[in-house]
């Protein structure tokens, strides 16, 4: 019989269980990028998130964040806007939330508690 030589099973590619505590240096937006919170999941890799200078985008989850980062309903986010698309954006980086408290407290981020009941009700309304 031949010898067994490979790793076997799924184990091999699930990889290690990282924490990632260390921390990241908090990244703060730039020219064509917009904080938003996401409203809504859609699937498949998409996203609609109300930005906060006041807008509601449709938004699509990069390819390096669609299986390691996951995305859920209130989280924070850095979006690259589209010169040629107004109502569409993609998504650049999901703030943990440590760093949406450091964020709000750097001043960057508006109370955005009162923007996001609005923009539900906006919804609702329609």
């Amino acid at each position: 019989m031949p010898k067994n030589k490979g790793k076997g099973g799924k184990n091999r590619r699930r990889g290690k269980n990282e924490n990632e505590s260390e921390k990241r240096e908090l990244i703060f937006k730039e020219d064509g990028q917009e904080y938003a919170q996401v409203i809504k999941m859609l699937g498949n890799g998409r996203l609609e998130a109300f930005c906060f200078d006041g807008t509601k985008r449709l938004c699509h989850i990069r390819g390096k964040l669609r299986k390691k980062v996951w995305i859920n309903q209130g989280d924070i986010i850095l979006l690259g806007l589209r010169d040629y698309q107004d109502a569409k954006a993609d998504v650049i980086l999901k703030y943990t939330a440590d760093e949406a408290r450091n964020l709000k407290a750097y001043g960057e981020l508006p109370e955005n508690d009162i923007k996001i009941a609005t923009a539900l009700n906006m919804e609702d309304k329609v």
